[in-house]
């Protein structure tokens, strides 16, 4: 079975941290009003077209799914920017709830998602909680990659997610 990525936009895609004033190299700046955001200007998002390329390439070992708090809206403002085809979408029950023993609240509906299955997951608030809570509770393959959310996804990242698939 082909494992999952599991991607999270902001901070892999979005590196929403990174200094105002200045757009990390190589993103371009995209305005968004997506669902439940209630400021009164659009949201500033800034997304590197080829990461959208290094995705589809990965796409040879991974089934990809979204993992982000953008749920199926990520199909609607991500996705097309990058290139990247409709993706399946982790439908979270909550979202910033309580989490077992010091995890990222994510994390056990990462597991409860994968039902088994190897996975690797990109996202910026993994910690070292989350790495043991995996370890523990998850019996097959699992890469979790903490991204800065100043910077994004960068080389030597797809480098590890290709990697690790090809090692599986």
């Amino acid at each position: 079975m082909r494992p999952l990525l599991l991607i999270d936009v902001d901070g892999p895609l979005n590196p929403y941290a990174a200094r105002p004033e200045r757009r990390p190299e190589g993103y371009g700046t995209h305005r968004m009003r997506p669902t439940g955001w209630t400021d009164g200007k659009p949201l500033r998002v800034w997304l590197n077209p080829g990461h959208g390329t290094e995705l589809l390439a990965l796409a040879r070992w991974y089934d990809l799914v979204w993992a982000t708090t953008w749920k199926g809206e990520a199909n609607d403002w991500i996705g097309p920017r990058l290139g990247l085809p409709e993706l399946p979408f982790i439908d979270w029950p909550q979202m910033h709830g309580r989490a077992p023993r010091g995890t990222f609240w994510k994390t056990q509906y990462i597991l409860e998602y994968a039902a088994g299955r190897p996975f690797a997951w990109v996202d910026d608030d993994i910690t070292p909680y989350d790495h043991e809570y995996v370890e523990q509770q998850h019996l097959a393959a699992a890469l979790l990659l903490r991204v800065d959310e100043r910077i994004g996804l960068t080389r030597p990242d797809f480098d590890a997610l290709a990697d690790w698939a090809a090692a599986l």
